[in-house]
């Protein structure tokens, strides 16, 4: 492990994370909201401290980073920026104590969603814009846009690019990583335009269309009202995220295609028609399980049900509605969507739509094997024999995810916190999906949660955006090892 490398992109990355915060030192500057102490506070620290990183350590140059390396700078990455992110947070004064500020940070660049503040409406304009943008900053991942904008890394970046994006097999648009890096960002930039213009035509606020469009490209949930979207109570706006929170649980890769002149990119990927499938199944099952039991009419039950389900299965958070008050089929429903997830290549968390696919071709080749024992069967993708070695990382990563899921449930349980706020809320913060059930509900916050178990939440966050490996790899002994 070569730490002059790892400590240098460190400093790297938390300049960019400092020279952020001039964005929302802007806003407090414009709205006069005397917040802007907390990020003159924060730049001057961040800026400080990644310059003083990059400063010793530059002279250190390198053109191949190996696969450690990457899981480290990426693990070790993610957490310095949630702690550098949690500055302005904390000098706010909002925020009694740090581990508070450190889980709205770690929650916004994982783009969770999950909150502990109880009257978000009572923050500064400024405090609500950082909340927004480092949600979309954390979409589309910092180090792959750290890759756009420093070519240096060159070739060993693909370890970064591996580590980041959350996909079992990325994949590469263009020859050079920069390059690839460069056009994702575009084209989700290009996107949450789009967003932007909708959501300000319909009537809402320049200031809150920009922040909703930041929390819902990168799938992130937050919002700048108390009671998330339900606040304007308008099918317009629904509507309108409903399509982009759909949009951003498709690969991004397929957006390219389409823009590049191919329409039917959506249609010939069978993992955005499972994913478009599920979606539409279980909104068909909600909305008839609410008809009626909820909601007097089908248009009312199909509207809501439409909307949480997307909001739950890409993990984005958003709440047009307190599900727990809905019928039992429909809250599992909801519940199996946290884990679930949006497809590879996403902004989305969860398992990943793939995952599941190939997990059930998996068990099924298992089946046939015990009926045909002789025969030779593989696992197939648009007919295209998926590697051993592909579905073997695949399981291992079911197996992880599942045992970590059940691990830190009993742990939250252990801390005093109730079966069903334990079981909600671990899945909701490893799936970076927002909102659980309980004291975690769509109503709630995780503000009374006990201070060891947001450390608790902080980890599974990670665990989450990082695909479960980048993270737990750095708690064996042999990876440190030479």
């Amino acid at each position: 492990m070569r730490w002059n490398n790892l400590v240098n992109i460190l400093g790297i990355l938390i300049i960019a994370i400092g020279l952020a915060m001039i964005f929302p030192l802007l806003c407090s500057f414009y709205y006069f909201d005397h917040s802007y102490h907390a990020f003159i506070k924060s730049i001057i620290i961040a800026l400080s401290l990644g310059l003083l990183l990059h400063g010793v350590f530059r002279k250190h140059r390198f053109d191949y980073i190996s696969p450690r390396e990457g899981m480290a700078v990426v693990a070790i990455g993610w957490t310095a920026i949630g702690l550098v992110g949690a500055l302005p947070f904390y000098f706010s004064g909002y925020f009694e104590f740090f581990v508070d500020a450190f889980f709205e940070s770690v929650s916004g660049f994982t783009t969770t969603g999950s909150s502990v503040i109880t009257d978000i409406e009572a923050l500064p304009r400024a405090i609500l814009f950082w909340r927004s943008l480092i949600q979309w900053l954390g979409g589309m991942g910092i180090i792959v846009l750290s890759l756009a904008i420093l070519p240096f890394l060159g070739v060993g970046g693909m370890q970064l690019y591996k580590a980041e994006v959350p996909s079992p097999v990325p994949d590469k648009l263009k020859p050079r990583l920069s390059e690839t890096a460069m056009i994702l960002w575009k084209v989700y930039a290009l996107i949450s335009l789009a967003q932007f213009i909708l959501l300000w035509l319909g009537g809402m606020t320049v200031f809150d269309s920009l922040c909703h469009t930041f929390t819902t490209m990168p799938t992130g949930g937050f919002s700048t009202r108390n009671t998330s979207i339900a606040h304007y109570d308008s099918l317009y706006f629904d509507c309108v995220i409903i399509l982009f929170m759909v949009i951003s649980g498709i690969n991004f890769s397929l957006h390219y295609q389409f823009l590049k002149g191919k329409p039917l990119a959506f249609w010939r990927d069978r993992e955005c028609r499972f994913f478009i499938g599920i979606f539409l199944l279980f909104t068909a099952l909600v909305s008839y399980d609410t008809y009626g039991s909820v909601y007097k009419t089908i248009i009312d039950a199909v509207r809501y049900s439409a909307f949480q389900v997307a909001s739950i299965v890409t993990t984005t958070g958003y709440a047009t509605a307190d599900y727990e008050l809905w019928p039992g089929m429909s809250q599992v429903i909801l519940f199996v969507c946290m884990f679930l997830g949006a497809s590879a290549g996403s902004t989305g968390g969860g398992v990943k739509c793939i995952r599941v696919m190939l997990c059930f071709k998996y068990c099924y080749r298992e089946l046939f094997a015990l009926i045909h024992p002789r025969a030779v069967s593989q696992v197939k993708m648009a007919g295209k024999t998926v590697p051993e070695d592909v579905m073997k990382s695949i399981m291992g990563f079911l197996a992880l995810y599942m045992g970590l899921y059940v691990i830190c449930s009993i742990a939250l349980a252990g801390l005093g916190v109730d079966l069903v706020t334990s079981l909600t809320a671990v899945a909701s913060c490893i799936g970076n999906v927002g909102p659980g059930f309980g004291m975690v509900g769509p109503t709630e916050n995780f503000a009374m949660i006990p201070k060891a178990g947001k450390w608790l939440l902080i980890w599974c966050m990670l665990l989450g955006r990082l695909e479960i490996y980048t993270v737990v790899i750095l708690l064996v002994p042999e990876f440190w090892r030479k």
